[in-house]
């Protein structure tokens, strides 16, 4: 019950609410206005790196939200060439985190880390689409046991400018499983290869970790969406 209303600390967080915390006190003895400042400033990174349960739905042929956020884009593309996913186009689903957002970051899918790749780059806005392929980013290559390669991409963005992952190639990963967090405002791709059906539209808001983006049993058109 207590864990539907306290989230725990990302452990990567725990440098930063210290060091906050330290500040804090040395600013209060200093000048209170500043102290108080200060505490709310820590407060809020401890709220940025909140890292929430989840109930990941599991079923063979589901993609689960990798992240929390809103979808921005659904369109054609091709894998980053560095994976080695090949030069055929995908759907790509794109999610853009905000600050307020949950930045830790979970596995798509399970299945075999196949390629794990980093690419040095700029920080553009990561609502904007050539943020994908110009922007700092960590692309993985996942093998589930149950079909095709997924490709997934974390993007850092005009603010985020570190993402910390905690996998390694060979390794084993469950769906929704943690694989890291990005500080501290970025964007999450996913590359649906053709068998899977995508499941969401442009303006969602996504749940990472529970939300469904596609689905490789579905047999449906593309979904429309309407705000309202």
């Amino acid at each position: 019950m207590l864990r539907r209303f306290l989230a725990p600390l990302h452990p990567d967080g725990l440098k930063f609410v210290f060091g906050g915390a330290l500040a804090t006190i040395a600013l209060f003895l200093v000048w209170r206005p500043l102290g108080w400042i200060a505490a709310v400033a820590t407060l809020w990174i401890a709220y940025f790196f909140r890292d929430p349960w989840r109930v990941t739905p599991m079923r063979a042929g589901l993609l689960v939200s990798p992240a929390d956020g809103v979808v921005v884009s659904v369109a054609s593309a091709a894998p980053p060439s560095e994976v080695a996913a090949g030069e055929t186009e995908f759907c790509r689903i794109g999610i853009f985190l905000n600050v307020l957002d949950v930045h830790v970051v979970r596995a798509p899918a399970g299945g075999r880390v196949a390629a794990l790749r980093y690419t040095r780059g700029r920080f553009f806005n990561a609502s904007l689409d050539k943020a994908s392929a110009d922007n700092e980013r960590l692309a993985i290559r996942i093998t589930p046991p149950d079909g095709p390669a997924i490709v997934f991409v974390l993007i850092a963005g005009l603010i985020a400018r570190r993402i910390v992952c905690d996998l390694y190639e060979g390794q084993e990963i469950a769906a929704g499983q943690r694989i890291g967090i990005i500080r501290f405002g970025s964007r999450v791709d996913i590359y649906c290869p053709p068998a899977y059906v995508p499941m969401v539209t442009a303006g969602q808001r996504m749940i990472g970790g529970e939300s469904v983006l596609a689905d490789q049993l579905a047999q449906e058109p593309p979904r429309q969406g309407v705000a309202q």
